[in-house]
């Protein structure tokens, strides 16, 4: 027993010293802690931030509570809306909590009988629960079936599981194929840089996949999952999206030769996009630069375009801008790849 714990501290240390004589990975598990914390900080800072978004359709130059005493409701976060249909459409997929119409008398206002936000917006709103609407204004519920919750969520948790699939799964391989020496053999194979990356694609997507569709289809049947557009659609986004993501991985394990080196820097990647590609809250009404930034991230085109296919039954040809960002990125992900890719740790 006394030999086995000598073994046990001996290994323990052997591994703490190589951990920590390795500098780049030492470095990131200390300055990725730090990075997330400012960046959250930076993203959530402010005192009484708002629990409830509620989009204001009025010709007023600014919000003010001389448009109405509601909007002057701490907790709230009011910004007006330019156009009144898409607003409706978004509190049908609970990407707005409420929609006041302050251009017509009496005022309207929308909401969304299933979402709990929504529900105690319009009790703030009139005091108290009214069947037939708030005094002062007129009630108004999205057309046609609404969109429950769990609708909207699905897409983002699978679309979140894929993205540390894609990431850590081909990300943490090569890494290891590199410093166990395996990729060094290779090199001496006419396998090209390229036709590794590609082989590593073909053989993640085809896992990704397979898992992906075997758990939609098993949610779809058991929580009856809203899904008004083509599964032909939404497996062809779903396929360019994971492609995107495998390639945007292949950059980081190009070069990298350390496991928690490439940890780290896959973090940097999907703590992003966890967060700000849509997974699980609506960036309506976030500020711009919020918004401008998760448009870099792969996950929030594929995100969008899988909840329009699935909530709004749209088309491929409709989803071309989604369709158009993903296949740039993942030409340039793969070139990339390709040409920082190293077989060897020197």
């Amino acid at each position: 027993m006394r030999e086995s714990l000598k073994r046990i501290a001996a290994v323990t240390r052997v591994r703490n010293l190589e951990f920590l004589r390795d500098r780049s990975s030492l470095g990131w598990n200390i300055v990725l802690p730090v990075v997330l914390l400012l960046g959250l900080a930076l993203i959530f800072s402010g005192e009484g931030k708002p629990l409830y978004k509620v989009g204001v359709f009025t010709e007023a130059q600014e919000l003010s509570s001389d448009l109405h005493p509601f909007l002057a409701t701490q907790y709230i976060y009011f910004f007006k809306v330019d156009k009144l249909e898409p607003a409706v459409d978004k509190i049908s997929r609970h990407q707005i909590d409420l929609l006041l119409d302050l251009t017509v008398e009496p005022p309207h206002y929308w909401v969304n009988t299933t979402s709990p936000k929504g529900y105690t917006l319009e009790r703030m709103l009139g005091g108290k629960p009214l069947a037939k609407g708030v005094e002062g204004f007129q009630r108004q519920t999205v057309d046609g079936e609404e969109v429950r919750y769990v609708d909207w969520l699905v897409p983002g948790i699978l679309g979140m599981n894929m993205m540390f699939s894609c990431l850590f799964g081909v990300g943490y391989v090569i890494v290891r194929y590199r410093k166990n020496g395996y990729l060094k053999r290779l090199n001496a194979t006419p396998l090209t840089a390229f036709e590794f990356i590609v082989a590593q694609v073909l053989s993640r997507l085809l896992l990704i996949m397979t898992i992906t569709v075997v758990i939609f289809m098993a949610t779809w049947l058991v929580l009856d999952l809203r899904v008004e557009g083509s599964l032909l659609a939404l497996f062809v986004l779903a396929l360019l999206g994971s492609v995107s993501m495998i390639a945007m991985g292949l950059i980081i394990s190009s070069r990298v030769t350390s496991e928690e080196l490439a940890g780290g820097l896959l973090n940097v990647l999907s703590w992003p996009m966890m967060f700000l590609s849509g997974v699980w809250f609506s960036l309506e009404g976030a500020p711009e630069w919020v918004q401008a930034s998760a448009g870099l991230l792969p996950l929030t085109h594929l995100l969008n375009g899988a909840r329009a296919i699935m909530l709004d039954g749209a088309g491929l040809l409709s989803l071309g801008y989604e369709i158009s960002v993903l296949a740039g990125m993942t030409v340039v992900f793969l070139l990339l790849g390709a040409a920082t890719f190293k077989w060897t740790r020197e």
